[in-house]
């Protein structure tokens, strides 16, 4: 594998004071740093006198449309969940044409994040990570809404550059790659945007960083709730379907050419994490409702995409609505994720994607945990 490092993207608007410096496009750079450094004592609020055993971490990703929280304790070769929190609260609703937060999603915002300090709280979090991403980076009053939350609920999040970001969905689902595969593009649809990698050469042990075998990197400007906004995700049909498709390949074109040999490696396939992918997930496996256990690791054969992603294309808004895996909140998104998973398998033809409900979180609690040195204990 060569030592060479790419990112195809444009500048962050936001640098991340523990990510390391921006990378120039097209610029060849050092290979990461095994673990991306993180603050200690982000979680601010109120604290408890006494934690409940002071194992636990905590992981917060405040994205365009969801808040999520995962709250977990070292196990012996990972991680073990006690507990999770997940709202779609769409912080970016309407930041495209206005480049403000609005009210309304501010409040949503905040309500589900004094339901996750809470949750903190209760466990007993000795050490998290809460981060935001796109919604955030590009509004213009996001760093006060930042200091909105740390005033309002007491938590300090951490407005993350696009460099950031793809390496957490990185660390975060790699281990679902094929051990045997030479040659993996992971990519993560969010709701402001769309963190894609590429991973070149074999996995040296489960445990080792995945970030050191990243070959090129970019984070597209489109996620499934801006492609939605304009192009509308209501009523579809197969020519809006294809225009937000080509809109999505012109932004890719940089990261394709780039990553123009990621295909031809033995074993290539494509790793997907986002509500995109675990939906077309849950649809093919044509669960009664959403199944995480079934659906996490789940392997797609092409033309199964393709039958899936065409019955969602034909279906209409109400039919999306009271699908058990898709649901109301998601009906008018669901195809703009489609739309960006279709331009991705157009760029990187594959026979299989495996399917990943796991992302930014487990990124961060697996560097958290990693810094912490909690496996080298475990062994000694």
């Amino acid at each position: 594998m060569m030592d060479l490092l790419v990112n195809v993207g444009d500048q962050p608007k936001v640098v991340d004071s523990g990510s390391g410096p921006a990378l120039t496009p097209l610029a060849a750079a050092t290979p990461p740093t095994p673990a991306l450094p993180c603050a200690a004592g982000a979680y601010a609020g109120p604290r408890r006198t006494r934690p409940v055993d002071g194992s636990a971490y905590a992981a917060l990703d405040l994205g365009t449309n969801n808040c999520r929280l995962l709250i977990a304790e070292p196990s012996r070769h990972g991680f073990r969940v006690v507990d999770a929190f997940s709202r779609i609260v769409r912080l970016g609703e309407g930041l495209a044409a206005s480049e403000q937060l609005s009210s309304h999603a501010i409040d949503r915002t905040l309500e589900a994040l004094r339901v996750c300090r809470d949750k903190m709280m209760t466990k007993g979090v000795r050490r998290a990570r809460l981060i935001a991403t796109e919604a955030c980076r590009s509004a213009r009053n996001g760093e006060s809404f930042v200091e909105q939350v740390q005033e309002e609920v007491g938590l300090d999040l951490e407005i993350v550059d696009r460099r950031t970001e793809a390496y957490l969905a990185v660390t975060g689902c790699a281990a679902l790659a094929d051990p045997n595969a030479h040659s993996v593009v992971i990519f993560d649809i969010g709701g402001g945007s769309t963190e894609i990698a590429w991973l070149d050469g074999r996995a040296t042990s489960p445990m080792s960083d995945p970030c050191k075998r990243i070959r090129a990197w970019d984070s597209l400007p489109v996620g499934v709730v801006t492609v939605a906004e304009r192009h509308g995700g209501v009523h579809v049909t197969h020519e809006s379907f294809e225009r937000m498709v080509g809109e999505v390949q012109t932004l890719l074109e940089p990261f394709q050419i780039a990553a123009s040999a990621a295909s031809n490696a033995p074993g290539f396939h494509l790793l997907g994490t986002s509500g995109t992918v675990t939906t077309l997930g849950g649809i093919f496996l044509d669960l009664p409702r959403y199944d995480r256990r079934r659906v996490d690791g789940l392997w797609m054969a092409d033309r199964d995409l393709d039958r899936v992603i065409d019955e969602l294309i034909v279906s209409n808004y109400d039919e999306r609505a009271t699908h058990p895996c898709i649901g109301r909140d998601r009906a008018d998104l669901v195809l703009a994720g489609c739309a960006i998973l279709e331009a991705i398998r157009r760029a990187f033809p594959s026979p299989r994607l495996r399917i990943a409900d796991r992302g930014l979180r487990e990124g961060i609690l697996m560097n958290l945990m990693r810094e912490d040195g909690v496996w080298r204990r475990r062994r000694r």
